[in-house]
Formats: C-alpha cells, structure tokens, sequence
C-alpha cells in the first residue's frame, strides 16, 4: 500500500461547527451570525469560570467556552460595572464563542456585548457535562488526523478488515461475498482513515455510503439487498489483509511471521493472502479476521501450534531419531 497523503486540520469555523453538530449538541444560536467567521483552534472546550472572577493568566482563549450552572450563578453575583469589565474583558480575548447550557436563558448583556464584538452565542438544552462529553468526542474527530485509501472497509464479525490490493484483483467482490455472509460493509473504493486517540477509525465518503461496485454488474446498495445491518458508518481498523497474485514464503505459510503497517503512527497488522483460481477469497479472509479476534482475545493458533512442534522436538530422543 502506498504512503498515504496525511490531512492535517489547523482550525474549524464556527459556521461548520454549528451546522455540522448543531442537532447532536442540541444548539441554538442566540445572536447575530456576525462570529459565525470565527475559528475554534484547540479540539476541547473550557469553562471561564476563573475568567470570570477577574484572573486571565492561564484562560485557554483558543477554545470554546462553556457556561454551566457554576458559571451562571457567579454571574449572579457581579453587578454594575464590575460584571460589565469581566464580560468586556472575556470577549476581549477573542474567544471562538460561546455555549450556555441546561437550556438557561441567556442574559441580555452578553449578547449585546457578544454583538458588539462579533462573537456568536449558543444555547443548548443538554447538561453541562453531556454537552461537554458530546462536543469533545466531535472537536477530537474535526481535529483528528485523517487521510484517504484506495481500499476495502469490511466489518467481520466485530473484526475491522481494511482489504488493499491492485486494482481489479477482487476486493470489492470479496466485500460483497463477506457482507452476503452476515458483515458489514464500511467503505467501497475509497476508505477515509482518522487517527482518533490513536485509533485507526475507518469511514466512507458521504456520497458512496452504503454502495458498492462489482465490474459487470455495476453499483449495488446492499441495505436495499441484504438489510440494514449490512451497513455500518464506521468502523476501527484491526486487521489489514493485502490481496496479492505472488507466491507466499514458507513463513507465511506457517503464519508465524507478523508484519504490520503504519498509518498515521499507528501500527496495524497486516496479512498477504495471494488471489489464485479456485480459492475461496471470502472465506479465507473470514477465516483470518476470526483468527485476529482470537489473537486480541490472547490466544494465538500459529503460535500455539509452533510450541507443540518444539515440545515434540524436546521429548524426542536421540534412539527415536535413529528409528
């Protein structure tokens, strides 16, 4: 397989952040769209609580900024024009935005000041911690490493299998006959990989989901032929199996040899199955991600059989060797 191209995400806009996840976050914008422009730089939020109370050193300005029930009631307490220069003093920092949870109502001051310097307000109806849990497993995927591979995506059996390979060698029929068999296909053609807390996360392209291509016959929704489960949106990598049309070693042979391949700085491994006339391509890569599950469930066949062998080398003795 080919170094893939690495994407790398410096910023997201405000704009993309709430059109995007505005229904999972539960978010309503408050004011003017004027801070939609704006852009969220750190993949985390903050809560401004200590801001709030005057002290500036360490206030992560970069991210966005969450209002709780903690925030809202020290709120309360300020008056006047101390609240004023504390709120003054926040947007100041060109803060990305702002979140306020539980569904509050959100004072006025703040958003004729958010207006006054362009900066967008939310309301969401969900807790504090949800909203915070929720937003930071997104930031962690906008944020996340990604790229983009000519290959296979298959859920078997619980199994992630990344199927690469020349093109025409088979892997789309492969897929199909996998999918057939009760998996779940992730992505056809084309796989977009994201390193998320050093997980390989695979997902297809929006137009492509759920379809696959088989030459002859053409593009097939495989929900429409197989139900719902023959689908899924994504799917972690834990097995790559590349489709070749060489010869294997006698090491391969025996399994016992481990090979894996970096994508993104993570290590996953990899297994060459060679693609020749009467071979059960399907089975074979079923086979081999059942084999994977049972070698992440810490028992490993290649390596059990291997032991067997030397034990019945040890307990041999020379007179059996003459026999």
């Amino acid at each position: 397989m080919k170094e893939p191209i690495v994407r790398k995400v410096s910023h997201i806009s405000v704009a993309h952040f709430y059109e995007h996840h505005r229904s999972t976050l539960e978010l309503q914008l408050m004011n003017s769209p004027l801070g939609m422009s704006r852009k969220i730089i750190q993949p985390a939020l903050n809560r401004p609580g200590m801001a709030l109370t005057g002290y500036f050193g360490y206030f992560a300005h970069e991210r966005i900024q969450v209002f709780g029930a903690a925030e809202m009631a020290y709120l309360g307490t300020l008056q006047g024009e101390e609240r004023y220069n504390r709120l003054t003093r926040l947007f100041q920092n060109n803060v990305p935005c702002l979140v306020f949870a539980h569904g509050v109502e959100v004072p006025e001051d703040i958003i004729r000041i958010a207006d006054e310097y362009s900066t967008s307000v939310f309301c969401s109806t969900l807790p504090t911690m949800k909203l915070v849990n929720r937003a930071t497993l997104i930031l962690e995927h906008e944020f996340a490493d990604s790229t983009t591979v000519h290959a296979c995506m298959v859920d078997v059996h619980g199994v992630g299998v990344l199927i690469t390979g020349k093109g025409g060698i088979g892997k789309s029929e492969i897929s199909l006959g996998l999918v057939e068999r009760g998996s779940s296909l992730v992505a056809d053609d084309m796989v977009r990989i994201r390193n998320i807390s050093g997980e390989l996360i695979a997902t297809s392209p929006a137009l492509s989901r759920g379809f696959i291509e088989i030459r002859g016959i053409g593009i097939i929704n495989v929900t429409n032929l197989f139900g719902l489960k023959a689908y899924r949106r994504q799917k972690k990598i834990s097995l790559i199996i590349n489709l070749t049309s060489g010869e294997m070693t006698e090491m391969e042979r025996l399994g016992l040899e481990r090979k894996t391949t970096t994508i993104l700085g993570v290590e996953v491994e990899r297994l060459s199955l060679p693609v020749a006339p009467g071979r059960d391509m399907t089975r074979l890569v079923e086979v081999a991600a059942l084999g994977q599950y049972l070698r992440e469930s810490g028992y490993d066949m290649a390596g059990e059989f291997n032991k067997r062998l030397h034990q019945e080398i040890r307990n041999r003795t020379p007179r059996n060797l003459n026999d």
